[in-house]
């Protein structure tokens, strides 16, 4: 599989809005301070509604790629599973039907759980990782699970299940424990999709993860090395750069690749990307390079993102917005969905026709380098 990440559309985080990073639920509730709970749930609807749509589907498969990993938040299917309303549910359900008609795969990722898995703003948390503290947490997204591999058990386009995005605990007894619980919850009414079980540390500690009992499943790792050139933290790395180059590359994902050898299992690359400078730092050919090191090592791999508004750091899609309208007010000191509630009562169809991607420009040397990649 070879795909792309739908990120940012059913788990919204801040930078792929060209906003601070902070957690999802704290721009939620100011947007409803400002506005009320309606307009909240108007603006939610015209997002998701817009930012992913069959025509980004279609797209998708015309570049090449034979999958999407869709990140969303638990909050769209406890809605469904507790309350009886399908209303949130529907953008899964489309998205697969989507998927089907232009024969692409379609991973499922929680990407925000229950108590969050880690203390980052894209696991939509406060700065807690409460996921680990105990059974609670653990129980609701074992039934999250359950309910979901019950209502696409036979859905052939569901390639499988990202069962948790990039946890961080240092109760590694938790971690095995929570995998074995979920999975069993997962077996006991869908013995046939592919279960995706990240390491620990970001999908990046692998050796910390137990024996998994299951004959339908791949370990997935997230690789973003060089992490300050990727992300562009330190501004003006050009890779190849002095103590990383292609061969740093190759021997940590050739680690993973024997680990993976040991225990009988393949490797999916959820998550990797770079943030885009037109080429002039050689991130198209870290890009590459890394590309070709997955191809060497037969990894599978979905990209990170499809499609982001435009920031000087951070992986920032495929397709970008460019333009600088007052919602996205790249000067300040307000930016991104900072500015949405004020915005949203003048400016609503401007907001919403800058979500479609046709308002977005491709990056054009990542996107030709994927594309070989896929062809």
């Amino acid at each position: 599989m070879r795909g792309v990440n739908l990120g940012g559309w059913l788990m919204m985080e801040g930078y792929i809005l060209h906003a601070p990073n902070v957690a999802k639920q704290v721009f939620k509730k100011k947007f409803a301070q400002m506005l009320g709970p309606s307009a909240l749930q108007e603006f939610e609807q015209a997002f998701r509604d817009n930012f992913i749509t069959e025509k980004d589907l279609a797209l998708i498969a015309a570049m090449g790629f034979n999958c999407v990993r869709v990140p969303f938040h638990y909050r769209i299917i406890e809605k469904a599973m507790n309350h009886n309303d399908a209303e949130d549910l529907a953008y899964l359900d489309n998205v697969i039907a989507w998927a089907k008609k232009h024969r692409l795969w379609v991973i499922l990722d929680l990407h925000a759980a229950p108590g969050c898995q880690n203390h980052d703003w894209h696991a939509d948390s406060l700065g807690d990782a409460e996921l680990w503290d105990g059974l609670r947490y653990q129980d609701q997204v074992c039934r999250l699970w359950e309910f979901l591999a019950g209502l696409y058990r036979e859905e052939d386009a569901v390639a499988g299940y990202d069962i948790l995005n990039e946890p961080v605990t240092d109760n590694i007894k938790a971690l095995n424990t929570f995998y074995h619980k979920v999975i069993k919850a997962i077996r006991g009414v869908d013995p046939h999709h592919i279960l995706f079980i990240e390491g620990n540390k970001w999908a990046r500690d692998v050796d910390c993860l137990e024996d998994v009992t299951d004959n339908n499943w791949a370990l997935s790792i997230h690789f973003y090395d060089p992490f300050e050139f990727g992300f562009n933290l330190v501004p003006h790395l050009k890779y190849p750069m002095k103590g990383y180059d292609k061969t740093n590359a190759a021997v940590t994902l050739r680690g993973y690749q024997k680990h993976a050898e040991r225990r009988g299992v393949p490797v999916f690359v959820g998550e990797f990307g770079v943030n885009y400078r037109e080429g002039h730092f050689g991130e198209d050919k870290c890009l590459q390079d890394v590309l070709e090191c997955f191809e060497g090592c037969g990894f599978h791999w979905t990209y990170w993102t499809f499609k982001a508004v435009k920031n000087a750091v951070f992986p920032d899609g495929i397709f970008s917005y460019y333009h600088n309208p007052l919602w996205v007010n790249r000067h300040g000191p307000k930016t991104g969905w900072e500015n949405f509630a004020a915005c949203w009562p003048k400016y609503k169809d401007a907001m919403i026709a800058s979500w479609r991607t046709e308002e977005f420009r491709e990056n054009a040397k990542i996107s030709a380098v994927l594309k070989k990649a896929v062809s």
